[in-house]
């Protein structure tokens, strides 16, 4: 089995995963995901996507991330990993599909607008 590269996304952050055969170990930006993710909640998003597909220990991952912050980088994993699945195996994506792991999220900050303190924020109105 060749790498399966995919791109994920969210938020402002991206994440460039590389999918082979090989015993379950995930490494992000060169480090292990336990350790560049300390928080339990965000290890359980990046292997959700192999206990849905009951694929826990049979690829290595290799990821590289970049930009925004702990969640949307977890999350931008969570969809590149579930794309690289489906990428091997197409009888996967219904069970992924039902979860949402295949959908982008598209929510993003919204810009902020001049004469304005923030993107909807207004400032005080003042009458005399």
């Amino acid at each position: 089995m060749e790498v399966i590269n995919t791109l994920g996304r969210r938020k402002t952050s991206v994440a460039r995963v590389y999918l082979t055969k090989g015993t379950g170990n995930v490494t992000v930006n060169n480090r292990d995901y336990k350790e560049f993710f300390p928080v339990a909640v965000l290890q359980s998003k990046i292997v959700q996507p192999f206990e849905l597909t009951e694929t826990v220990g049979q690829y290595d991952v290799k990821i590289n991330v970049a930009g925004g912050g702990v969640n949307g980088q977890a999350e931008a994993i969570r969809l590149g990993i579930s794309r690289a699945l489906v990428k091997i195996d197409e009888e996967m994506k219904p069970a992924l599909k039902a979860e949402g792991l295949m959908t982008r999220d598209p929510r993003m900050v919204e810009r902020k607008k001049p004469g304005q303190p923030k993107a909807r924020k207004k400032f005080q109105f003042s009458k005399r």
